[in-house]
């Protein structure tokens, strides 16, 4: 990736588009916010693919992100905790859980980041 700085942050060009990023959300998406939308996407990705493997029937995946920063360390993204709404019939917390430990370990951002920001989960099952 290449990215080419502007007056108000910088740039890339991607297969998708062009992504703005800037330290003023009005001009671009934040670092940050950058970093946590690829933990959360990612996990819910991995997530659907588990819960297909699995053969448990969903109709939907929500995934809310509650970060937690530090401001003594230049405001560093400290921890994230991952909350996943999951809508459907007959999915029992055991193999909830077992697809989310999956998804840990297969999540390729959440692997990238695990030995410096502290990633948690939790899940709740919404009947469709």
């Amino acid at each position: 990736m290449e990215f080419k700085m502007t007056e108000i942050g910088f740039e890339t060009t991607v297969e998708y588009g062009t992504l703005q990023i800037s330290g003023n959300e009005e001009h671009g998406f934040r670092p940050f916010q950058l970093l946590v939308s690829s933990v959360a996407v990612c996990s819910g990705g991995v997530l659907r693919k588990v819960l297909e493997r699995m053969r448990l029937p969903y109709e939907n995946i929500e995934v809310q992100a509650k970060v937690t920063r530090n401001e003594k360390e230049a405001n560093r993204v400290s921890a994230i905790h991952l909350h996943f709404i999951i809508k459907g019939n007959e999915l029992p917390d055991e193999k909830i859980n077992k697809a989310l430990a999956v998804t840990r370990k297969n999540c390729s951002m959440v692997q990238s980041v695990k030995d410096s920001i502290h990633i948690t989960e939790s899940f709740e099952i919404l009947q469709a």
